[in-house]
């Protein structure tokens, strides 16, 4: 891939992100669950990607993981963060 890295679309990767993490914390994730599966998840994207979600992740962790308990998809996530348009 040459497209460099910022200028791919924010929103589908936070999407495709959210989704991993998603799958990563559980059905009925608590606090702890979601906290990891952030960690984790953004590791297995690699390393170029892993750097930018780890920049995301910490800058939006509180209200990711917020979200990810209430059940949220994915796309609405990235709506809330502003990575997508709603």
């Amino acid at each position: 891939d040459e497209v460099a890295p910022g200028r791919r679309n924010k929103c589908s990767l936070c999407t495709k992100v959210m989704k991993k993490i998603k799958r990563l914390a559980g059905d009925d994730p608590d606090e702890e669950a979601v906290r990891a599966a952030l960690k984790k998840g953004c590791r297995l994207l690699g390393r170029l990607l892993g750097k930018l979600c780890q920049k995301m992740v910490s800058k939006y962790q509180d209200q990711i993981s917020q979200e990810l308990q209430s059940g949220d998809s994915p796309q609405d996530i990235c709506t809330a963060i502003g990575m997508c348009k709603a």
